[in-house]
């Protein structure tokens, strides 16, 4: 009796959870949930789906998230540098349209309209977690530039550059002299209008077991979820204890308030002090700055899978898109590999704005593809609505339907005193490295020249842009300069 009882309470629980799967996917049969993946400073080689990746990396939920949809080698953001970079990717637009300076803070303007707030009108539940980072306004939530002010119905984060990975509470806050005094911050994470402070834990995995108890509740419509990481950022040593054993690197004691070491111009027991002393080489040299940033990108990597899992485990993996993208190419100052790619974040050559990117969707989209044409961070934009059933009539969006790339497209870009233009095969830049004067780590591949002169590059044979042809075209120079010129002062305000 005993054992029939027993058989009748498991099927019944079977059925149940059966009947739970089936409900969340049935639910979303009209419009698909969207998961939106943003990782911070990944490098170009460090993709573990493209097939010359760095051997070293250990990232096989990417690998897996890769094979499952369409992987873009050729795919750019609008910046080589997150806040603007995040600014075109949200809104569908090159950010320097309504940001002449071409700066680090392009903000958002009241009428430049979002991803979330085109899912909104046709009933998508929006979310974000983890990083906003729109260059202006950090720390506040009554602007425009946080995220319950341009669509997202709940927000769980930090708006800043960077957060440190470890101290995520209020007591830490109140202990530090300078909680908000770098490009980086500390303490409890933003809550929608209000904050949540954690005792424990690691930020990673803090994004990620919030996502799953989203992904967990009842859906009774589609979803928009935006998984910002803040990793790979700095501060690249921070990782769990297992993943530096993994990469044979020690540990470094976290941020001390209560030291009285200062450093440079910073006061006594300042986190802007800490911060700057880890966050180039230094006090970590080169060969271990990048097991500490594999150990960072495995971490990462670790919590994706969870997120993966999480869906299915819900039922939600045969109906959601998935994009996943970094935010600009690899930093020179954190041990990332950008090859065969020159420089990285900070410089419009291509190590700093040609990002890892890929898109999937059971069914729907191709999988195990490699997409060879070049896109745009600004195509996510267009795809997603699109896909949402969402009529987009703003002409001024220069994103594309990512599914149907276009060859000889214009692609523009503004950064600074610096500037590129792309058609076709065909790249022209004045592009400099002079955002950063420390010594960059040892993956780092310097560009063949460091002015502000006119190069042209054949960008389809010469990806590491080694080759410079400007002199050999000068009819091809003229051309993209004039078609930049041209789109500059038609769309810039």
């Amino acid at each position: 009796m005993k054992q029939f009882l027993f058989l009748i309470a498991s099927i019944l629980i079977l059925s149940c959870d059966s009947d739970k799967k089936k409900s969340q996917t049935t639910l979303q049969t009209e419009k698909p949930n969207i998961l939106l993946i943003v990782v911070d400073d990944q490098g170009y080689a460090d993709f573990s789906p493209f097939e010359a990746h760095d051997e070293t990396v250990s990232t096989p939920n990417i690998s897996r998230l890769g094979k499952s949809g369409t992987i873009y080698t050729q795919a750019y953001v609008t910046a080589p540098v997150c806040s603007p970079s995040r600014a075109g990717i949200l809104t569908g637009k090159n950010q320097f349209r309504w940001d002449k300076p071409a700066s680090w803070g392009p903000g958002l303007p009241d009428d430049v309209k979002t991803l979330p707030e085109y899912l909104k009108e046709v009933g998508y539940h929006t979310i974000r977690i983890g990083k906003n980072d729109l260059g202006r306004n950090f720390h506040k939530n009554d602007v425009r530039e946080y995220p319950l002010n341009h669509g997202y119905d709940e927000f769980l984060g930090f708006s800043a550059h960077a957060h440190d990975y470890w101290l995520n509470s209020q007591s830490i806050k109140e202990r530090t002299p300078d909680p908000y005094g770098t490009s980086a911050l500390l303490g409890p994470l933003m809550h929608n209008m209000g904050e949540k402070s954690y005792e424990e834990g690691y930020l990673t995995e803090i994004f990620t077991d919030e996502s799953i108890e989203f992904l967990k509740r009842k859906h009774d419509k589609p979803f928009f979820l935006t998984l910002s990481y803040n990793a790979v950022h700095h501060l690249i040593h921070e990782v769990p204890k297992k993943y530096l054993d993994k990469y044979n690197v020690k540990e470094i004691p976290n941020y001390d308030p209560d030291s009285l070491v200062a450093f440079k111009n910073h006061k006594p027991g300042s986190y802007s002090a800490y911060y700057d002393k880890y966050s180039r080489i230094g006090d970590i040299n080169t060969d271990d700055l990048r097991k500490y940033y594999l150990a960072n990108l495995n971490c990462l990597d670790d919590n994706i899978g969870r997120i993966l899992a999480a869906m299915q485990e819900e039922g939600l993996d045969k109906n959601t898109v998935i994009i996943f993208i970094s935010d600009n190419g690899g930093s020179p100052l954190t041990g990332s590999n950008n090859a065969p790619l020159t420089a990285g974040k900070y410089s419009l050559w291509e190590g700093g704005i040609r990002v890892p990117m890929s898109i999937s969707w059971q069914g729907h989209i191709d999988a195990d593809k490699v997409e060879n044409r070049y896109v745009s961070a600004t195509d996510i934009l267009p795809t997603l609505t699109k896909i949402a059933g969402v009529n987009v009539a703003d002409e001024d969006i220069d994103g594309v339907d990512l599914l149907e790339p276009k060859q000889e497209r214009l692609l523009v870009w503004k950064w600074q005193k610096t500037w590129a233009v792309r058609k076709g095969k065909w790249k022209l830049t004045n592009t400099k490295e002079n955002h950063w004067k420390s010594e960059p780590s040892a993956q780092y591949i310097a560009p063949i020249r460091n002015d502000l002169t006119l190069k042209l590059f054949n960008i389809e044979d010469d990806p590491g842009e080694r080759n410079d042809l400007v002199n050999d075209h000068p009819e091809i120079v003229k051309e993209l300069e004039t078609a930049y010129n041209k789109w500059c002062k038609a769309n810039i305000k």
